[in-house]
């Protein structure tokens, strides 16, 4: 399966959850938003600390991050981010912003993809090598 495929579909997926949740108990949802959230803004920071000097808010080729969380996972910064404001919005009960995020969503798909060709150009070999090994 296309991996932007399996990306849109888990991010469906998310959202049913979400708004699931938010139609449940008070403590139900702060424990899931405790179980995801912490977490989640926990490997935000650490993703970033792992890309270090790679970051770059558009997008650049300055080096191939293959290690650490990115040993697995391609964009955990685009990942962890929507899973905590995914979090944030079944702890605060606001299924309205779940629009919102969706639309972020996108935006970080059509972020992930500009990446994926700037990358794909500079690293060629090795970034197909590296893409065909992790989940996503």
């Amino acid at each position: 399966m296309d991996k932007t495929v399996l990306r849109i579909v888990l991010a469906v997926v998310v959202a049913v959850l979400v708004l699931a949740l938010t139609s449940m108990g008070h403590t139900l949802r702060y424990a899931v938003g405790l179980l995801v959230g912490l977490p989640s803004f926990v490997l935000i920071i650490v993703g970033r600390i792992q890309l270090g000097k790679s970051f770059a808010v558009l997008p650049e080729a300055r080096a191939l991050v293959t290690t650490g969380l990115y040993s697995r996972i391609q964009h955990p910064l685009y990942v962890f981010l929507d899973l905590f404001l995914a979090a944030l919005i079944v702890v605060l009960n606001w299924p309205i912003l779940l629009l919102p995020w969706g639309l972020l969503v996108v935006v970080h798909l059509l972020q992930m993809r500009r990446e994926e060709k700037v990358l794909a150009a500079a690293f060629g070999a090795d970034y197909e090598t590296y893409t065909s090994q992790t989940w996503f």
